[in-house]
C-alpha cells in the first residue's frame, strides 16, 4: 500500500514538473500572439513610415498619382482665434485604380510640421471653392474613372508660428502604415 502511495506521488511530481514546463511555452507564445494582434492594429491603423515626395513630383499612392499643387495660407479672415491661419492644400490626382471606396478608405490629409505635430481638416473655415474641386472623402464616391484627373482641396487651421514648417501628407488604408509627405520648394 504505501508503495502505491509513493507510486502516486512520484507520478503527481512528474505531472507537476510536466505541467510548469509547459505552461514555461504557453506564457510567452500566449503573450507573442496577443502582441502580434496588438502591433498589427497599430501599424494598419496609423499613418507611421513616411515616403518623401519632391516638389512638383507625383507619386503613385492607393492606386492614384497623387501631386501637391499649392500649399497657401488664406490671411486677413475674421472671427478666427488669434495667432491662427487658414491653409489650403490642394492636390491633383489621376485615377488609376478607379476603387476609391475601397483603396482610399480612412483617406487622411494632414499638415505635418517640423517637430512632427499633426493638423487635420477643419470645417471651422468655409472658403469658396470651385465646382469641381472636392475634398478627400468626396471624392471617393465620386464615380471617378481610371484616367480621370481630380482636384482635392482641404482646408486647415494652424498656428502661425508654424506656417513655415507645415508639409502636406497624405494616408490611405490601403497603404497603412506607409504615408505620402510633400516637401516644398525650399526643401
Amino acid at each position: 500500500m504505501t508503495a502505491l502511495i509513493e507510486d502516486r506521488g512520484l507520478t503527481e511530481k512528474k505531472w507537476r514538473r510536466r505541467s510548469l514546463w509547459v505552461l514555461l511555452v504557453l506564457v510567452p507564445l500566449t503573450l507573442a500572439v496577443q502582441a502580434y494582434d496588438s502591433v498589427k492594429a497599430l501599424l494598419g491603423d496609423n499613418d507611421l513610415f513616411e515616403r518623401r515626395v519632391a516638389w512638383g513630383q507625383s507619386a503613385h499612392f492607393g492606386g492614384s498619382e497623387w501631386k501637391l499643387t499649392d500649399l497657401r495660407g488664406a490671411f486677413g479672415m475674421k472671427n478666427l482665434p488669434p495667432d491662427s491661419v487658414p491653409v489650403l492644400a490642394d492636390f491633383a490626382v489621376t485615377i488609376g485604380d478607379p476603387d476609391l471606396q475601397n483603396l482610399w478608405l480612412g483617406c487622411k490629409v494632414m499638415l505635418i510640421d517640423a517637430e512632427g505635430r499633426r493638423w487635420s481638416p477643419t470645417s471651422a473655415v468655409r472658403l469658396n471653392a470651385p465646382d469641381n474641386v472636392q475634398t478627400c472623402i468626396s471624392a471617393m464616391f465620386s464615380g471617378a474613372k481610371a484616367g480621370d484627373t481630380i482636384k482635392l482641396r482641404e482646408t486647415f487651421l494652424v498656428p502661425k508660428d508654424v506656417t513655415r514648417t507645415i508639409r502636406p501628407a497624405v494616408g490611405v488604408a490601403s497603404e497603412r502604415p506607409h504615408f505620402l509627405l510633400f516637401q516644398m520648394e525650399k526643401d
